[in-house]
């Protein structure tokens, strides 16, 4: 594991997964009794023509404008679906912001900061790993700005 090689402490955390819940990242939440706002998902979108992943809280949604600014693009868009798998090498739901298979720019919602650790998916639906934001933001290269809103 990525993090285990980086000397990073983390903790994985798994849950039996639910098919029938609305939301993976709000499911991950009860599941490990974590507030929403420490849990983050992973959002694969297209900012003029390159894919950028955005991680921001479960509880709110990304702000695409705010998304494309961070990386001084200037039109955002989720991506299709299938590309995002394709390219992180994840399936929807379990899309983590480490270990993927083509490193994409990274940008993690600054509210982050606010939290010691995070929780984020570990690459399949019903596991996470926490680990600080910091050390996050340091794995991925990710640059830290407020993408998210509630």
């Amino acid at each position: 594991m990525a993090l285990t090689a980086a000397g990073v402490p983390f903790t994985v955390h798994s849950y039996d997964h639910d098919p029938s819940h609305p939301s993976y990242g709000e499911e991950a939440a009860e599941a490990m009794g974590v507030s929403p706002d420490r849990v983050f998902k992973t959002l694969v979108a297209d900012v003029d023509g390159a894919l950028t992943v955005a991680v921001v809280p479960v509880a709110g949604q990304l702000d695409l404008k705010a998304l494309a600014a961070a990386v001084g693009g200037k039109r955002a868009a989720m991506a299709d679906p299938a590309l995002a798998e394709r390219t992180t090498g994840y399936v929807r739901g379990g899309i983590s912001p480490l270990g993927q298979r083509k490193k994409l720019p990274t940008v993690l919602d600054d509210s982050a900061g606010r939290h010691e650790t995070i929780c984020v998916s570990a690459g399949r639906r019903g596991l996470e790993v926490e680990l600080s934001p910091a050390d996050l933001s340091d794995l991925t290269s990710a640059v830290l700005a407020p993408i998210g809103r509630a």
